[in-house]
């Protein structure tokens, strides 16, 4: 699987997030060691608590569908349809791909368009992460 093509998945799923609040769509498309790909979009509460972001709604899918092997991720977000900038995953998100992925080989690829884009390593991002194997 190539970069580009979850790029494209990522930019295409952020058309499906329910954002009315904050106006601020994401989309993420996941992929598994085997191939698939499962995507995310935002999806917000009124009392915002419930709401759920777009790389969760990706990862609680596939792991949903018995999925377990997990490759790299790529994220876009921005308000409204634009995707003007790199949308980085918040704490939460970054503790649940280390729940799922070895981040010494887990990438995540922040994409600001079709042709910009940053990768990166699960542990460059989440250094001195606490996983299964901490417990």
């Amino acid at each position: 699987m190539d970069q580009k093509t979850l790029i494209k998945k990522a930019l295409k799923a952020k058309e499906n997030s329910y954002s009315p609040y904050s106006k601020f769509k994401v989309g993420a498309a996941l992929l598994a060691k085997d191939g698939s790909i499962y995507c995310g979009a935002n999806i917000e509460n009124a009392a915002y608590g419930p709401s759920n972001c777009a790389e969760r709604t990706a990862f609680f899918t596939a792991v949903f569908e018995g999925q377990r092997d997990f490759e790299a991720i790529a994220i876009a977000g921005g308000y409204n349809d634009e995707t003007s900038d790199y949308c980085y995953p918040c704490g939460v998100c970054r503790q649940v791909m280390r729940e799922f992925c070895n981040p010494d080989t887990f990438k995540l690829i922040i994409v600001k368009n079709e042709n910009e884009y940053k990768e990166y390593l699960l542990k460059e991002l989440f250094p001195h992460s606490f996983g299964p194997d901490d417990l």
